[in-house]
């Protein structure tokens, strides 16, 4: 998916909320555990429930994984039956990988390629070599995790190297990537304050902005501080949505936590004018 469908998107649906798949036979409503395929039944009633309201959809990799094969073939159904059935919406494979050379490409091919994500989540510890080949992918777009909203973000993100915080060495140094117009960087909600230095250094980068919501990060926060012209957000909600019920009507009270997120939104798209 090209940018400029994303920002298109945005604009129609006037959202810029992500919808995070991070299903968990643990908390799906009991009823649907009778399902021959119970992720892919929770998924669909959730991709019904929430599409007019969300422009992007992120399943966490590793509670699929966590199912071996049966997981794996939850996944692809989910990912079939989004891009049939709503192919304008972005989808972001948050897999957190991070790997040189081969190894990379072989990610890139089975994310991409085989699973057809229009994006995917990835630790840039191990440099330009781990990241480029993501970037080789035309129409593609790789996630590098900048500064994330967990605690731990404090042992190493913010660490002061040569005068500079290590997000920010991070931040700088991708963009020399090649195909770094194809980038686009986590920032946690949590860490909204951050956005200003941030967008001196990005300033147009689309930025995956987990916890709001759960996590007790801010929307209008976050916009104050990371909104540009052309919105440069997506702004994730996962556990406030598709667990915000657990009985029979958990897909439409989704659907109401969804629409609400993205009432929030509208307003801050209004400021832009």
């Amino acid at each position: 998916m090209k940018i400029t469908d994303l920002i298109a998107q945005i604009r129609q649906k006037k959202s810029f909320l992500c919808v995070g798949l991070d299903t968990d036979l643990d908390k799906i409503p009991k009823h649907l555990l009778k399902e021959e395929d119970p992720i892919f039944a929770f998924n669909k009633a959730i991709i019904d429930a929430t599409h007019s309201y969300c422009v992007a959809y992120k399943p966490n990799i590793a509670f699929y994984e966590a199912y071996g094969l049966e997981g794996w073939k939850s996944l692809e159904r989910t990912m079939a039956y989004i891009n049939a059935n709503h192919p304008e919406i972005f989808t972001i494979a948050d897999a957190k990988r991070g790997d040189i050379g081969n190894t990379s490409t072989r990610y890139a091919k089975a994310f991409f390629d085989t699973m057809d994500f229009d994006s995917i989540t990835i630790a840039p510890y191990m440099g330009k070599d781990s990241v480029e080949p993501f970037l080789a992918f035309e129409d593609r777009h790789t996630i590098l995790l900048a500064l994330t909203s967990n605690q731990g973000a404090f042992d190493f993100q913010t660490k002061n190297v040569d005068g500079q915080e290590l997000y920010k060495e991070v931040l700088a140094v991708s963009k020399t990537y090649k195909g770094a117009e194809r980038l686009m960087y986590v920032v946690g909600a949590t860490k909204a304050d951050y956005l200003a230095d941030i967008r001196k250094i990005v300033p147009e980068s689309f930025l995956l902005v987990p916890g709001v919501g759960a996590q007790g990060g801010s929307l209008q926060e976050v916009c104050k501080y990371g909104i540009t012209t052309n919105i440069g957000l997506l702004v994730n909600s996962s556990r406030g949505i598709i667990y915000a019920s657990n009985g029979t009507d958990f897909a439409e009270i989704a659907a109401k936590k969804a629409q609400e997120i993205q009432q929030q939104m509208e307003i801050e798209l209004d400021k832009l004018g």
